[in-house]
């Protein structure tokens, strides 16, 4: 049983000034990166929105109904919450939930996904933005997706008598030594009532954070009950403005940071030369740079939007998606993954998404965020790790001649993502102390 916290474990006038201090620091922050808000202020519409939003400007009114606060920070998280949110709303129709992020293209993904739902900006984290924001949205309960612990926000909702829950909890190492070192300056973990983590490996780490380890459960990966599984039928406009010719290999690489377009287009041109390439930028704001660099190897390049316009389609030249919410489709077009943000210093993408759609799965070495979704691939040999060009070209070359290995690659991926589900039924059911009574 989980005893919820519902006042501030940290009085006194010592962290009362650690926080004032903290603030002040922000206004430090906000005054000497003046210009740069005040630039992108007056150039970009996008940005006075999110600023509008995260200052607490714009948000719903208290509703008739408890409400719920879901927070994921950007498209990774709020995909992942959605067997979460379709639990809430089955099992607690009583609740209303609303959605919190942080990004753009987090915002833009969650409305999408969820158009009934309120959709709000997670609060700049100082204390008079958050104390707006509690006030206005007024949660009952706040459920905080992977690991999004800011101080002032953790500590009003304490004083305001919010339980915080983190859900489909995970730590990197880098993250670990990093809380580690500041827990004692600003403790976090243990204003948080439940911890629920991916597997044993991240619960262990925040126990090590938490005053109070029984607060911390396992209760699996809740992004792996969202996926759907199988070979998923790819949607017609898609297979006829991205789709391989007849008898070519399709190589997509999902999610993608720079340099990695570039590495990518070599390799894939060097050994598969007559393959259709698909690139899915992370981030479809750098699609210019991304057709440039992918079209400096390949000698041209497309993008999704401009074929929509009517650009006549030239599968001997890469297609660059740049829109938001389509890997998932794009992925099932593909004979061949190559995961993006894996090649750089960035920790890597969800494996799991090609993984579920049968799909063989090729990596870098830098998966540090995505760990126990790695280690899952590997002990049943669903995916290839590569550490650099020379090793992606080798196993390019390899998959593309074989696809019975493929295949058994794609067989195997899906039999163990299918196999971890269960986990936002899990979650739920720890999650029902903290919620308000029916």
């Amino acid at each position: 049983m989980v005893t919820p916290i519902r006042t501030d474990p940290h009085r006194g006038l010592g962290y009362a000034s650690l926080h004032a201090v903290y603030d002040l620091l922000w206004i430090v922050a906000l005054v000497l990166s003046a210009p740069w808000w005040a630039w992108r202020w007056c150039t970009q519409a996008t940005f006075r929105a999110l600023c509008r939003e995260r200052f607490g400007v714009a948000l719903p009114a208290r509703g008739a109904r408890p409400r719920v606060l879901v927070h994921g920070v950007s498209v990774g998280e709020i995909k992942a919450a959605q067997s979460l949110v379709r639990e809430l709303e089955r099992t607690r129709p009583d609740l209303e939930v609303v959605l919190s992020t942080t990004t753009n293209t987090g915002a833009e993904v969650a409305r999408k996904t969820y158009p009934h739902l309120a959709v709000v900006r997670f609060p700049l984290d100082m204390r008079i933005f958050v104390t707006r924001f509690l006030k206005r949205v007024d949660p009952a309960c706040v459920i905080l997706v992977e690991l999004e612990v800011w101080p002032n926000f953790l500590r009003e909702a304490n004083r305001r008598g919010i339980p915080l829950a983190v859900v489909n909890g995970r730590i990197t190492e880098r993250s670990f030594a990093r809380y580690r070192r500041a827990r004692t300056l600003m403790p976090a973990f243990d204003r948080v009532s439940l911890l629920l983590a991916q597997d044993e490996e991240y619960a262990r780490r925040f126990a090590a954070l938490s005053c109070a380890p029984e607060r911390v459960q396992v209760s699996g990966n809740i992004k792996i009950d969202g996926l759907r599984t199988g070979r998923i039928a790819p949607k017609p406009e898609l297979e006829r403005l991205l789709a391989a010719p007849t008898g070519r290999l399709c190589v997509v690489a999902g999610s993608t940071h720079e340099p990695e377009e570039a590495l990518i287009a070599r390799a894939v041109h060097a050994v598969l030369p007559e393959a259709r390439l698909i690139v899915v930028p992370r981030h479809p704001e750098r699609a210019p740079v991304v057709e440039k660099a992918v079209a400096l190897v390949w000698g041209g390049a497309q993008r999704l939007t401009r074929l929509r316009e009517g650009a006549t389609v030239e599968p001997q030249h890469p297609a660059i998606v740049d829109t938001i919410g389509e890997l998932e489709s794009v992925y099932a077009l593909a004979d061949l993954v190559i995961l993006g943000g894996s090649f750089v210093a960035h920790g890597g993408q969800n494996l799991l998404e090609p993984a579920a759609q049968e799909r063989a799965v090729i990596h870098g070495p830098h998966m540090w965020n995505f760990s126990a979704e790695t280690r899952l691939l590997e002990r049943v040999n669903a995916a290839v790790q590569v550490q650099d060009e020379a090793g992606l070209r080798a196993a390019l070359l390899r998959l593309a001649a074989e696809p019975a290995l493929r295949s058994a690659m794609g067989a195997r991926g899906r039999a163990a993502v299918e196999a971890q589900r269960g986990a936002a039924a899990a979650t739920m059911r720890a999650l029902t102390e903290l919620l308000p009574q029916a």
